[in-house]
């Protein structure tokens, strides 16, 4: 090193250098990926149009798929296994009208909600005019999803959100649409689906329940609030990526003192959308009137001593373990702050839940 370079100089170079390969990293990546689900997507059409001219023949599908992984693996090696290349059939299925709605923006200058008809349009412009903005992975778990409202939901969450893989399973698992949909009217789960989750008032933030399977607690033990808390802090990232969007923390614990008398709110978060303090407070029984009372008085002092100018008031979430619905209609109601009652979980959706959830879901599909 010369003694014109300084160290500092040196050391911004370094970090300049590393941004710009970063960079072209993440474009290359970006780019196969791009390549990857573009071919995939026509793979598919080539089986689902060979398959068309043997449909007579019972069970052609699946000898079809079985030679073509045979054949496709020793010639191209992996990849090519016969779940994969019905995924790839599925994903040509079941994606179509949306790729074919953006392919007919610019290569036709119609109407961009009118489909390309013609077979050779999509095969010259897609890979020049569908942009996938998720991997190969990604798009495989989204088939998992059967209801087409849902699906949409997840995709654009993913997107959105720059969702991995695993966190994008972990949402469909959870069944976050399902949760939030089911509190919502027909008109709102529709936007929904379309829009993805936007948040725009303390209500589109709230979920019920939350599922917390990653605290790795065992209904069927005992443990303390203490407990419950402990493990949301060692979990903190899982766990805000469960509260939701422009959630961070803040503080465990946070002291209010009055008169000389402490008291503490369990955790304090705040949301950079709604511009506002998440008071959350920890219940491991059921729901009472005095936790209403007792988030009250935190978010009084809160609004009055805490709260800055350019901020909105603040609001309560109590997670409790239990919760009667008409009681915390009751005692919930006529409130000046804002406060929210939500079950948490501590496991994933049983079986028979979710056929509830989504039995639910398909009368709202069906009505839209």
């Amino acid at each position: 090193m010369t003694k014109q370079t300084t160290p500092n100089k040196y050391t911004s170079l370094i970090k300049r250098l590393a941004e710009i390969i970063h960079s072209a990293r993440t474009t290359a990546v970006r780019q196969i990926n791009k390549a990857q689900v573009l071919a995939y997507y026509e793979i598919g059409r080539e089986i689902v149009e060979f398959e068309q001219k043997g449909k007579a023949r019972a069970g052609y599908g699946e000898e079809l798929i079985k030679r073509l992984s045979n054949d496709m693996t020793k010639n191209f090696g992996r990849g090519f296994s016969e779940m994969n290349l019905r995924n790839m059939r599925r994903f040509y299925l079941e994606f179509p009208v949306q790729i074919q709605q953006t392919l007919s923006v610019k290569s036709s200058g119609k109407n961009k909600f009118q489909a390309v008809s013609e077979k050779s349009s999509i095969r010259q412009t897609l890979s020049v005019e569908f942009d996938p903005q998720l991997s190969w992975s990604h798009y495989c778990e989204l088939l998992s999803v059967e209801h087409t409202l849902a699906r949409s939901f997840y995709e654009k969450e993913a997107v959105n959100n720059n969702w991995s893989f695993r966190e994008l399973k972990r949402q469909i698992n959870s069944q976050l649409f399902e949760r939030l949909a089911l509190s919502r009217d027909s008109s709102a789960v529709i936007k929904l689906a379309k829009r993805g989750h936007i948040i725009e008032t303390p209500e589109d933030a709230i979920k019920d329940p939350y599922v917390l399977e990653f605290l790795n607690l065992k209904e069927e033990n005992v443990y303390t609030e203490s407990k419950l808390e402990q493990a949301i802090i060692d979990n903190l990232q899982k766990f805000l990526l469960e509260m939701g969007k422009g959630f961070a923390f803040v503080a465990r614990q946070k002291r209010i003192t009055v008169g000389n008398r402490h008291y503490y709110v369990d955790l304090v978060f705040y949301n950079r959308i709604l511009k506002c303090t998440v008071l959350i407070d920890l219940k491991i029984d059921e729901l009472d009137h005095s936790d209403i009372g007792q988030m009250n008085f935190y978010l009084n002092y809160f609004k009055e001593n805490e709260k800055v100018n350019d901020e909105n008031d603040p609001i309560g979430l109590i997670l409790c373990a239990k919760k009667d619905e008409v009681f915390a209609k009751y005692v919930l109601g006529n409130l000046n702050n804002k406060i929210f009652a939500s079950k948490y979980k501590l496991a994933l959706p049983t079986e028979k839940e979710l056929a509830r959830k989504i039995s639910a879901l398909h009368l709202l599909e069906n009505n839209k």
